[in-house]
């Protein structure tokens, strides 16, 4: 079969490698599209890939073709979205269901073989089926949309409050969405790029704030009275942005970074006790999962996309790419600024 087989650093290639098959638990599935993650990026174009040769990707939907004895879950035909972690399901963080903490865990597309090919073999549990409903984009998209949402859910979230997203990019998108969807009073979206404002608003925004403009912490507090926002959730994983955070949240607030940050990041004194003074509560968030595995966030994803409430817009994907041009696709991050949305890989085209 085809795949984009990584090399070494920068040297991905269109090539033949053996198709595999589904064993014991397992499934094959025939790949559609794949999204390009930030976490790839490096991987083919930086020093971060695990081993040579490999086989990338792990944002990925597709059709079971085969499945392996024991599998009871799937068959043939049935459209799936790929779950990448694969959890050793013995230490003590995946015996409380704490999966995205496990230590002893592979990872489909990064650690094994993933979905830039033709086929790609998963465990049962690392298929979650959607409807004809949902499109193949969509299912390409799963991943990132649980990553929201477990965010939003790292937060005791309820309803009826209200709610600051720093960043409208896709999971920033995702997050103000999920939000929504489970009652926020209002949400508001913080960024600096008019089109992503715009997209905010499509998307069911309360408010949108361009933080380029001076007064944009006068706007936004004036938007809930100036009492500040019970959630805040940093999406981007910008210095800018996580210290805007401990600004916006409201006194005994929560606060999520779900965006990774990829700089040294310093508080002065004055900023940080921002934290003292408000009592508010800061929390990390880490993947996608929850007891039982792959856990609630990919059923309600699936769940949501079908109904409609999760909205997917064509501008979340930036190009369509064959597979045969996954090496022209990576050369587009070598120059800043110039991807806008994800790529998708199209495994037949």
């Amino acid at each position: 079969m085809k795949a984009g087989v990584v090399y070494a650093k920068n040297d991905i290639r269109y090539d033949d490698i053996e198709k595999p098959s589904a064993g014991p638990g397992k499934v094959l599935i025939k790949v559609k599209y794949t999204g390009i993650c930030g976490s790839d990026v490096p991987r083919v174009n930086g020093d971060a890939c695990h081993f040579f040769p490999n086989v990338l990707g792990h944002e990925f939907s597709g059709t079971v073709e085969e499945t392996g004895e024991g599998v009871t879950s799937l068959k043939p035909g049935d459209r799936v979205a790929g779950v990448p972690l694969v959890p050793c399901m013995k230490c003590e963080d995946c015996q409380k269901g704490n999966y995205s903490l496990c230590k002893h865990y592979s990872f489909i597309g990064s650690r094994e073989y993933g979905s830039f090919a033709q086929y790609v073999v998963v465990p049962e549990k690392n298929a979650v089926k959607f409807e004809d409903e949902v499109s193949f984009e969509q299912g390409a998209f799963f991943e990132p949309a649980t990553v929201a949402l477990h965010g939003l859910q790292r937060c005791e979230y309820t309803g009826g409050k209200t709610v600051a997203i720093l960043g409208g990019g896709t999971i920033g998108m995702l997050t103000m969405q999920w939000a929504k969807i489970f009652g926020a009073a209002k949400v508001v979206v913080f960024d600096i790029a008019k089109e992503r404002l715009e997209l905010g608003t499509r998307l069911g925004a309360d408010a949108v704030i361009n933080t380029l403009e001076e007064d944009y912490i006068q706007q936004a507090m004036a938007l809930i009275d100036g009492k500040g926002y019970d959630y805040v959730y940093e999406t981007a994983g910008n210095t800018i942005t996580m210290k805007m955070a401990f600004q916006l949240a409201a006194n005994k607030a929560e606060v999520c970074f779900i965006g990774t940050p990829t700089q040294e990041l310093s508080f002065t004194v004055s900023e940080w006790e921002n934290m003292n003074r408000k009592e508010f509560k800061l929390t990390g968030s880490w993947m996608s999962y929850s007891a039982p595995f792959p856990g609630k966030e990919w059923e309600l994803t699936a769940h949501y996309f079908k109904t409609g409430q999760l909205k997917f817009d064509d501008s979340f994907i930036y190009k369509k790419l064959g597979l045969s041009q996954i090496a022209d696709a990576f050369e587009m991050f070598k120059t800043p600024g110039a991807v806008k949305g994800k790529i998708l890989i199209d495994s037949e085209a």
